[in-house]
């Protein structure tokens, strides 16, 4: 029987922390609509993988930027506060856009420009938001949190896609804009009624310099073999698979002859395979060893990518069954990854380490997205994604060979209790979900 006690713990964090939640939830809907609509325009209007590519890239440059200091600074600040300057920031860039269709001078860079924008306040605010959410949850129940929040990502790649291809077949992209605005005011209203605990030893931080936190969020990446050689594979895959993802509206529109319920559709089965995949997971809950599960999703994520560089251009199920497998395998990756991190990490080092650890796994898209967009333009697009699956399945059968990576968690024990500590603190490290899945079909994420 249930302790009256452990039901009253159990309604006091659920309540806020799922309020909070479901309103994040509903802003990331109309966030991805107007993903899809800004997408699905530059195509249109451009049909340039350069473009697409570059429209990515733009969105990269804040979180390799000011990853690592967003997150020094969200350890140091109000993280609800951080929280609802970067949603209102994003609404008002999107009412911005919205103003600026209706004017009849909508241009390209403008769309450049809303990237950067919304870019900036998500660099700030998923470190703040990944931060509070082990000051709400309780640490036995945060790989459940983290399930949830792999379904739910996969349930917003079904509806998002769908909303989206439907708003823009009965509007122009300036209503799209506005019912993205409308939509962060899900997110931002609970902030403003339900209080976030503040990290334990957030006084201290005050009196250290914003160059001593980075420092001690790089040191404390460094000091894990294991988690600097995942990073380093990530880095490679991401390298392929940022461009993949940001090209996707091209492939769907020049191999598949497809329009907006065409893509999506792909972004929709894409939502489905992440949800199967989490689902499974949930059920199963990997290998003992969670690394042998994170390598495995890799190398389906790789047979995915490569099925889809041959699929016929005249055979859409082809396309559809290799975006099922690359959603199939991004749970498998993330999943893990979270559950061996994110229940040791201190919360007064979370933000750093957050910060620090997206600001690495950001380093190598830039690159990819600079020779995707003119080889892809050049050579056409089947090469790169042929290019990237290969790539895939080479990193994922190489991990299995290396000890260091296959003691990952071993080494998270040791470092955990050996003392390594910043000011005394056990460290862990930050849920980046190794990173790879962090790019939505369709890109400007």
């Amino acid at each position: 029987m249930t302790e009256p006690g452990t039901r009253t713990q159990a309604r006091s964090w659920r309540r806020p922390f799922f309020t909070i939640w479901t309103g994040q939830q509903i802003s990331l809907v109309g966030s991805q609509v107007a993903q899809f609509a800004l997408v699905w325009w530059l195509t249109t209007t451009t049909g340039s993988a350069t473009v697409l590519a570059s429209a990515t890239l733009v969105a990269l440059v804040p979180q390799i930027a000011l990853g690592p200091i967003a997150g020094a600074l969200v350890d140091r600040w109000d993280r609800r506060r951080v929280m609802i300057v970067a949603d209102v920031l994003i609404a008002l860039v999107s009412l911005g856009l919205a103003v600026v269709f209706l004017a009849g001078r909508m241009q390209v860079w403008h769309v450049y420009l809303v990237v950067l924008a919304r870019s900036l306040g998500s660099a700030f605010h998923w470190p703040a938001m990944a931060a509070s959410t082990s000051l709400l949850v309780p640490k036995d129940q945060l790989s459940r949190i983290a399930g949830l929040n792999q379904i739910m990502n996969g349930g917003l790649n079904i509806v998002s896609p769908a909303i989206g291809a439907f708003l823009i077949s009965i509007m122009p992209l300036s209503g799209v804009m506005f019912v993205d605005a409308g939509t962060a005011m899900a997110g931002i209203l609970p902030l403003f009624f339900i209080p976030i605990p503040k990290p334990p030893r957030a006084e201290v931080r005050e009196k250290l310099s914003v160059w001593k936190d980075l420092q001690e969020g790089f040191r404390y990446v460094r000091a894990w073999p294991a988690l600097v050689l995942l990073i380093a594979i990530a880095l490679l895959i991401k390298l392929a698979l940022t461009p993949a993802f940001s090209l996707l509206p091209l492939l769907v529109k020049n191999h598949f002859h497809g329009g907006p319920a065409q893509l999506g559709a792909f972004e929709a089965i894409f939502g489905v395979g992440v949800i199967a995949g989490g689902v499974l997971l949930g059920a199963w809950g990997g290998f003992r060893r969670k690394i042998k599960t994170i390598q495995g999703g890799v190398l389906i994520l790789g047979v995915g990518i490569t099925a889809l560089a041959f699929a016929p251009g005249n055979v859409l199920l082809a396309g559809l069954a290799c975006l099922f497998a690359m959603g199939f395998a991004i749970p498998m990756i993330d999943g893990p990854f979270l559950a061996i991190l994110q229940a040791t990490v201190a919360p007064e080092i979370q933000g750093r380490v957050f910060g620090v650890a997206g600001s690495l796994l950001s380093l190598s898209s830039p690159l990819g997205l600079v020779l995707a967009g003119p080889l892809s333009d050049r050579l056409g697009l089947s090469v790169w994604y042929a290019a990237a699956g290969v790539l895939s399945l080479l990193l994922g059968a190489f991990g299995f060979l290396i000890p260091t990576l296959r003691r990952i968690e071993e080494g998270s024990q040791a470092l955990a209790s050996s003392g390594d500590s910043v000011d005394g603190a056990a460290l862990g490290a930050a849920p980046v979900g190794a990173g790879v899945g962090d790019e939505a079909p369709g890109g400007l994420d």
